[in-house]
């Protein structure tokens, strides 16, 4: 049976489809935009897979289940029709289900407000061993998520598990902040419908595009182009990732750390950064981010990061910095007045970039990333500073201040 691939998925998935072929991962996770059509590559990709492994099933899953037989269920049977199959392939919609003949293999469509037909899933010989979770943002959250995969994923060798989603517009939604995390095991692409062949989207959409991009830019760059545009709250525009090799932490000369207290409920935050004054641009490569660590405990693994540096620590401890010195520490408490938070957050609001290295420091990246202004009873943003979700750029102040003065100037022409 030959089958032409490149027909029928858009270039830009071959990537994709290469990596699901050497089995390079076993997580996929592909978002975009409208038109972007990773939805019909991942129905082609997932008959494929099923076809070249006779002992996996495959479970294609929505967050409700009355939505399955007018969405993804269509979907797979275009995949099936285009690839020429459909001779092959037993279905039915209630429930709704889909057998290749030749082995018996099913893929099974299900909604987890059913959780207990996922717990009580029977199958005929072999093994789960590919998933779709459609519409992802629809979920609950990671830990939905992996209770999902546990159940599913169990007695194979090898799986392939497809997450499609449009990035919601919040950066603070948990897709979005989970696919910021890096993981060895998953792969994540972003896909718009500029990377498909135009005559397979119609005249009629692309004028549609174009329309709502001289019309409202932001609502393009989300519904077309899939990017976070946010909420109109975040406080750090200028923030971006960067990897950082340690050859080039090593050649850093213009250091400084940062320490804010927790212990508990809050975690202590410690960070390091290198500041370029001359271009207004800041890098952050390194942190701590735990709760329950004690004084001394702290002391000593701060002590490995910070060489000696000196830190600038919230002073509202005064006991827990002479405490750190006596360890060893050089350490003095944060200078504060009654408007210090508002002038160190917009002084780090008009640096040129806020480069902060995400593998190096998850914590740090994923607070700037989501911090956004308070919010009044109406859900209308003020211009206040939410006091949670901020112990790393809190640091980031004290660990800056020095600098602060010499921009204050230009803070306020």
């Amino acid at each position: 049976m030959q089958i032409r691939v490149s027909t029928l998925v858009a270039p830009h998935f071959a990537g994709v489809h290469r990596a699901c072929n050497q089995h390079a991962y076993t997580h996929y996770w592909l978002k975009g935009g409208r038109g972007s059509t990773k939805s019909s590559y991942i129905s082609i990709e997932l008959i494929l897979q099923l076809l070249r492994h006779p002992d996996c099933h495959a479970v294609v899953m929505r967050k409700v289940g009355n939505t399955l037989r007018n969405s993804v269920f269509p979907q797979l049977e275009w995949a099936i029709e285009s690839l020429g199959l459909t001779a092959y392939f037993k279905t039915r919609t209630s429930p709704p289900e889909m057998t290749y003949s030749k082995t018996g293999q099913k893929i099974l469509f299900l909604g987890v407000d059913d959780k207990s037909k996922i717990k009580s899933l029977k199958l005929p010989f072999g093994y789960v061993g590919l998933v779709w979770y459609e519409e992802l943002d629809q979920f609950a959250g990671m830990d939905e998520i992996r209770n999902l995969n546990q159940s599913l994923l169990r007695g194979g060798p090898a799986y392939w598990c497809f997450y499609s989603f449009n990035p919601p517009k919040s950066r603070n939604n948990w897709v979005n902040e989970e696919q910021l995390l890096d993981d060895a095991d998953r792969l994540v692409d972003h896909s718009t419908y500029l990377g498909v062949p135009p005559a397979w989207l119609g005249e009629q959409f692309l004028l549609e595009a174009e329309k709502l991009k001289a019309k409202n830019e932001t609502a393009y760059n989300h519904e077309y182009l899939g990017e976070v545009t946010g909420t109109g709250g975040a406080v750090f525009e200028n923030v971006e990732d960067m990897a950082m090799t340690n050859e080039q932490v090593s050649q850093f000369d213009r250091l400084h750390d940062g320490l804010d207290f927790g212990f508990a409920v809050d975690p202590l935050a410690y960070v390091a950064m290198q500041y370029d004054a001359k271009h207004e641009e800041l890098y952050i490569f390194d942190e701590i981010y735990q709760q329950k660590l004690t004084n001394r405990q702290a002391a000593e693994r701060i002590q490995q990061k910070s060489k000696g540096r000196r830190i600038t620590a919230d002073s509202a401890e005064p006991k827990s910095i002479a405490e750190m010195r006596d360890y060893g520490l050089s350490i003095t408490g944060a200078r504060k007045g009654p408007d210090s938070v508002d002038h160190g957050m917009k002084w780090l609001q008009n640096l040129a970039h806020i480069y902060i290295d995400k593998r190096r420091c998850p914590n740090t990246y994923r607070e700037f990333v989501n911090y956004e202004y308070e919010r009044n009873r109406d859900g209308q943003f003020i211009s206040s500073y939410p006091d949670k979700d901020n112990h790393a750029i809190d640091a980031t102040r004290y660990a800056m201040e020095r600098d602060m003065p010499r921009a204050r100037i230009r803070i306020l022409k």
